[in-house]
């Protein structure tokens, strides 16, 4: 052996045992074990610790998971929580990674005193009013913030929600009701769908929604029931051309466990995690890591809910050593749950770390995991295409680092590139608007032509014009039908159209279309829209242009500048008289005379110059 690495053998065993020995902090995990999720949490979880440690070599504290399977169910969670918190005595809970479960292990995490980090992402789990809860993902209200924006995007007026019943789907929806009415957009229906319900029940509700108009859907729900209604989606036929399919971020993030195509056209947003060389060097060792202990799963694959995990795990390890070197050693606290000394700092410690993570800027504020931006991707087959971003500062832009605004060119239900409506006329909705209209006025008002051979009446006239563009500029389907006010022998008008007013008054018809004159006594049964043309007496008389008199340049003269012109006239007759009178002879003689002379004078002394 060479002196070198003799060398290097001894000093290793002298950092050992001149180091202080590691310290092992207990942490609990609660995983659905058999489900997808759980397989590659656990994956990662496990590689996270082994990295870290292998990074900070130097650290005092390690971490030891101890494991427990929720079963999927709520009540194995709590039991498993309380199992961990006061048999093994755990210095912080890791999980579950569902709301419904959460909400169950934050309860006995705040009784406990012990911190309980998940991804449960319901906004009525809310960090805010649970001290001991770290949400490790984003609130889910933030995905609303890029759907509304496509939906303003595009113009659509209505939608429709269909949501999972549970904690993770009830949560959202008063948020999801106050976001689209902030865009003046209506959720004219929203569908709770039970994972009980059966396939039939299903699609007995599609087709129910198949009857209305609006075809704008946004679903939220998890993937297990999501394929489930997609699968009815297709067998109802409302995958064609003109529906839009909005999914969020639980069901974008693991479309990739599933192989089956269900869902062309669908729109989903998910979290965005920027590429780097540290994670494409991770989801390869991941990938061959998941394989060792799964042989037989060849679906699952890495998330990034997995990644952010691994993230979290670094972040609760810098947060235990971070306490300990200013706290001590662990210690049992008076309620016998193993806490370190000093709870409130660890708990701060946890609630508040940021770090640069392969997700990216990993910043944990109050215990929120901070937003950055959502991708927005078109699923077609059974991949996906990233059609734009959302962040904050640009909102909906088609690449992250600028603010070109909008998306890429989207792939909608039905192999279609044209952008749907949003709304059609329900094929199976036999209720039609019945507008009244009378014949016998003004035929350029309203007129009805019949087809001789099939009898159909077909409207025509100024006041049909403006009633079918009042309908097609509408944001929403409007069924309607013209039903002539007619007598019996469908030959002259039924009555006056205060009789048509009448019977619009009494339910006769739902809308009354023709030249009809407001009027007081009218207004008083039914409401007028605003007048769209004018009516009333009139005088018509020819004009006489006298533009060509030569006397034109008169016609801005008025009478009281005449009658000045005359004054100052006179007035200057008169002065030169005066001063004239005396000393010349020519203003002397007899009374005509001197009248005469004064307004020669005046005239001469307004037209000449005299020097």
């Amino acid at each position: 052996m060479s002196p070198t690495l003799i060398f290097l053998l001894v000093m290793s065993l002298f950092a050992v045992n001149n180091g202080n020995p590691n310290i092992e902090i207990k942490i609990g995990v609660i995983l659905d074990m058999d489900s997808n999720v759980g397989k590659m949490s656990k994956t990662g979880i496990s590689m996270a610790i082994r990295d870290f440690y292998r990074k900070h070599d130097n650290y005092t504290t390690i971490i030891h998971p101890y494991y427990r399977d929720s079963k999927q169910d709520n009540v194995q969670a709590a039991s498993a929580a309380l199992d961990l918190m006061k048999n093994i005595q755990v210095t912080a809970i890791i999980g579950p990674m569902t709301s419904s479960q959460a909400d169950f292990v934050i309860d006995l995490g705040n009784k406990e005193k012990v911190p309980v980090i998940s991804p449960a992402a319901s906004p009525s789990l809310s960090p805010y009013n649970n001290h001991y809860f770290i949400r490790s993902a984003y609130n889910s209200t933030l995905q609303l913030k890029p759907i509304t924006e496509l939906i303003k995007h595009f113009s659509w007026s209505e939608v429709v929600f269909m949501y999972e019943d549970g904690e993770y789907g009830r949560g959202l929806v008063p948020y999801l009701s106050d976001a689209m009415m902030n865009i003046g957009t209506k959720v004219t229906y929203q569908t709770v769908i039970y994972p009980s319900a059966s396939d039939d029940w299903i699609l007995a509700e599609l087709y129910k929604l198949k009857t209305m108009q609006t075809r704008v859907f946004v679903v939220h729900a998890l993937p297990d029931l999501a394929l489930r209604l997609f699968k009815k989606v297709n067998e109802a036929g409302m995958m064609d051309e003109g529906y839009v399919w909005f999914i969020t971020e639980g069901l974008t993030n693991q479309l990739h466990d599933h192989k089956e195509d269900l869902m062309q056209g669908v729109i989903g947003v998910k979290s965005f995690i920027r590429n780097s060389g540290k994670l494409f060097d991770f989801k390869k060792r991941w990938k061959r890591e998941f394989r060792s202990l799964y042989p037989d799963d060849d679906e699952t694959q890495l998330d990034t809910s997995g990644i952010r995990l691994y993230d979290t795990i670094f972040g609760l390890a810098m947060a235990l050593e971070k306490t300990l070197k200013e706290k001590g050693d662990p210690a049992m606290d008076s309620e016998g749950t193993r806490a370190l000394k000093g709870g409130s700092m660890l708990l701060q410690s946890i609630r508040n770390f940021r770090f640069d993570g392969l997700s990216g800027d990993f910043n944990i504020c109050h215990g929120q995991l901070q937003s950055s931006a959502y991708e927005i991707v078109n699923i077609i087959g059974t991949g996906e295409k990233t059609i734009g971003f959302w962040s904050p500062k640009n909102g909906i832009s088609k690449m992250l680092d600028n603010e070109t605004k909008g998306i890429k060119p989207v792939m909608w239900p039905g192999d279609s590139h044209v952008i749907p409506k949003g709304w059609e006329i329900p094929v199976s909705n036999k209720n039609m608007l019945r507008v009244g209209v009378r014949i016998g006025g003004f035929d350029q008002f309203i007129d009805a032509d019949i087809d001789p051979e099939t009898h159909q009446v077909t409207m025509t006239g100024f006041c049909v014009d403006v009633f079918k563009a009042v309908v097609d500029a509408l944001p929403y389907a409007l069924k309607f039908e013209f039903v002539r006010f007619v007598s019996f022998d469908d030959k002259r008008p039924a009555g006056t159209f205060d009789d048509l007013v009448f019977n619009l008054s009494i339910g006769g018809y739902d809308a009354v279309v023709g030249d009809i004159t407001i009027l007081a006594y009218r207004s008083d049964r039914v409401a007028f829209t605003l007048p769209y043309t004018e009516a009333g007496v009139s005088l018509v008389v020819p004009i006489k242009d006298e533009r060509k008199s030569a006397w034109i340049f008169l016609k801005p003269l008025e009478k009281e500048l005449w009658i000045t012109f005359g004054a100052f006239f006179i007035y200057t007759g008169l002065v030169v008289w005066v001063i004239e009178h005396r000393v010349n002879e020519e203003f002397r003689g007899a009374p005509h005379k001197q009248v005469g002379m004064l307004l020669y004078n005046s005239f001469s002394t307004l037209v000449y110059s005299h020097i």
